[in-house]
């Protein structure tokens, strides 16, 4: 299984927008085989440790491959685009971790 982790640097007043990327991006990995749950919401940071990425959110795939379908798919190329257009630095602004679990 793996744990698709992302964490996003918005610009400054982008965290509604973004936000709405993120409902389009759970909603159309929904609809693809291999994804098990999607969860987003803001980072509480109660440790201290990364301030600057307020949002963020984790899709738990069945495996490597359906994590590929999904990064390769045209909708999540688009919507991946528009999350970058928001963030500080663009694609810099978002960490990604793919956690296999």
């Amino acid at each position: 299984m793996i744990l698709h982790c992302v964490f996003c640097h918005p610009l400054d007043g982008a965290v509604e927008e973004l936000s709405g990327i993120i409902d389009e991006l759970k909603s159309f990995s929904q609809s693809l085989e291999g994804v098990i749950a999607f969860d987003y919401g803001p980072n509480r940071d109660f440790e201290a440790k990364s301030p600057d990425h307020s949002i963020g959110f984790v899709i738990r795939f069945s495996s490597a491959q359906a994590l590929a379908h999904y990064a390769e798919h045209p909708t999540h190329k688009a919507l991946g685009g528009k999350l970058c257009d928001l963030c500080v630095g663009g694609a810099d602004g978002i960490i990604v971790y793919d956690l296999e679990v």
